[in-house]
């Protein structure tokens, strides 16, 4: 899939340059003007902590890569008009990114992409074409308009511009010290750019992938065959051909790629609705749903977006019904004594010391000690399980 419509010489990958660490601190300087750290939230029931990219500008961590692609671009004297495709969250992030920085957009998104994204791109003025019935059939007519119009084509994830702008997650990801980090798998930008952040760090990184959406897990294992994706929830990920530059730096960086069933991903898109609250697209459910098959003991997802269609969701509500969540594991009164180092307090709670008389203690101690509140021992992050 080329990028910027820079074909290499000889017909093969184009020359999509390189990046690095640096190009993610640099974005990171050019963002903070424009956008916000977006929060973590513990998701006790789950045992993950998650980075709130649903609750980004546009509602999806894309607009991080389009607006530093879009600054970086200006700072090299490119004011050319922008063109993209995409599926939905891009579009949004670019339209949103020209809005503010004063630059002529076009989207190309395919027929039947969501509703709800449509619109939010049209609500930024960037002009909205949708052409064909996939992503890749968007793509090629998307640049075919760049290369007939001078206008400059935008990747949604083979971009180094963008890349960085979408490893700003990880260096605000960082602080909070997780042993590992899973991320969400289309064309691989968000997963490039987080493990370029983070991997300096010791952090292990993991992509997610939904069965029959695969490419990058099949072209990291040297299957570059094309092969139709299947429909999916998450419509955001949902890429035929990976980008050259994402596979060649997921292949480098990544240290597993797992791929989750739609069944897991359904349960797990109502589950935080319906338990933490929280509202995301497929997409942005992905990474939580590859949780459970990932070792860790602070582990985090990333919600990489939650521009969901009302029907879709309300859908989900009506039919899913998801299994109750295992209880968390508790250490007993005794066990957190003993490791207090307190004998007499593990005798006190120890079911031999319960059957003790209490000749020693009064009437009033008694009636007392019988009549407080029993208060549950707190439970670490550590010891929360899926």
């Amino acid at each position: 899939m080329p990028d910027s419509g820079r074909a290499s010489a000889g017909g093969g990958e184009p020359d999509v340059g390189d990046v690095g660490v640096a190009e993610v601190l640099a974005a990171q300087s050019r963002l903070r003007r424009y956008l916000p750290v977006t929060p973590m939230h513990l998701a006790e029931r789950f045992g993950v902590m998650l980075k709130l990219e649903n609750l980004q500008r546009t509602g999806s961590y894309k607009v991080r890569g389009a607006l530093n692609a879009m600054l970086a671009a200006q700072e090299r004297g490119d004011r050319r008009p922008v063109i993209c495709a995409s599926a939905g969250n891009h579009a949004q992030g670019v339209a949103w990114a020209a809005y503010r920085l004063g630059v002529q957009a076009i989207t190309v998104m395919p027929h039947g992409a969501p509703e709800n994204k449509i619109a939010g791109v049209a609500h930024w003025g960037a002009t909205v074409r949708q052409h064909g019935d996939s992503y890749d059939e968007a793509y090629a007519f998307a640049l075919q308009l760049a290369e007939q119009n001078d206008y400059r084509f935008l990747s949604a994830f083979d971009d180094p511009d963008v890349i960085a702008g979408q490893g700003t997650i990880g260096i605000e990801i960082a602080p909070h010290a997780p042993d590992v980090v899973i991320v969400p798998i289309g064309g691989g930008g968000l997963a490039s750019g987080v493990a370029l952040a983070l991997k300096s760090q010791g952090v292990r990184v993991v992509g997610a992938q939904v069965e029959g959406v695969d490419a990058m897990a099949r072209a990291i294992k040297g299957d570059t065959t094309l092969v139709d994706p299947v429909r999916t929830l998450a419509d955001g990920v949902r890429v035929k051909v990976p980008g050259f530059l994402t596979r060649r730096l997921c292949t480098r960086l990544l240290d597993d790629v797992v791929i989750v069933r739609e069944a897991e991903l359904r349960e797990t898109l109502v589950r935080l609705a319906l338990e933490e609250n929280l509202i995301a697209e497929g997409a942005g459910a992905l990474a939580l749903a590859a949780g459970r098959r990932v070792a860790g003991k602070r582990k985090c997802a990333v919600v990489s977006g939650g521009n969901i269609d009302a029907a879709t969701l309300a859908t989900l509500l009506s039919e899913v019904r998801p299994r109750p969540p295992r209880r968390p594991r508790r250490r007993t009164g005794e066990a957190v004594a003993a490791a207090a180092g307190d004998d007499a307090a593990a005798r006190k709670t120890s079911p031999v010391a319960k059957r003790r008389p209490t000749a020693n203690l009064s009437p009033s101690a008694t009636i007392s000690a019988a009549a407080a509140p029993t208060v549950p021992q707190p439970v670490s992050e550590e010891e929360f399980t899926w």
